[in-house]
């Protein structure tokens, strides 16, 4: 009697984890990628790429598939990468697939927007660099079995850059000057 409900209860968790599987390979996808001739995306079309600055809009195209693409023109290195949907696509629904970043997550926010974050990048074997200044990429949008992107959904985008090195000393320069001036003001009689 153990036994088989032990068996049964393996037979519970394979099958669960089975279809937990099958709806991850249903999701719709958001596809990000480098244009510099790496597969699987062409490099930007005839008519170019589209110039974009730390913040910027798209639309997922008419038919909820298809690629978009766009060109860094913001004067600056993307560490990070921050796409918002109006909650059409449930969070749990979306799969990413990039290779710009170390990563890729989804949430909801609290007003029901989904947030995907790219973030994280590294140097190395395989290096995630994440979109530098000049730098042509693609946003694509893939259907999987039955399950698509709305046509028309509106995203806006907000990347993150590190700071400049020099904008890091002088923030260290301005804080020590204020410790010490601080340090004078706690005794001003200090000689």
């Amino acid at each position: 009697m153990k036994i088989s409900r032990f068996c049964v209860l393996i037979l519970l968790i394979v099958l669960g984890a089975a279809v937990a599987f099958a709806d991850s390979v249903n999701d719709p996808r958001i596809i990000i990628h480098g244009v510099s001739g790496s597969s699987p995306t062409p490099l930007c079309p005839a008519k170019g790429c589209t110039g974009v600055g730390m913040n910027f809009s798209f639309s997922v195209p008419k038919h909820g598939s298809g690629f978009l693409f766009f060109t860094n023109a913001s004067g600056k290195n993307w560490t990070s990468l921050t796409l918002i949907e109006n909650g059409t696509v449930p969070a749990s629904a979306i799969s990413c697939i990039q290779n710009l970043f170390t990563s890729c997550t989804t949430k909801t926010l609290q007003n029901g927007s989904v947030e995907i974050v790219l973030s994280g990048i590294r140097s190395g074997k395989n290096p995630e660099i994440g979109i530098l200044n000049g730098q042509s990429f693609t946003i694509g949008f893939a259907c999987l079995a039955e399950s698509c992107w709305p046509g028309g959904l509106d995203f806006t985008a907000h990347a993150g850059a590190a700071p400049e090195p020099g904008t890091v000393a002088l923030m260290l320069t301005g804080l020590g000057a204020l410790v010490s001036r601080r340090k004078l003001w706690k005794n001003p009689f200090n000689s």
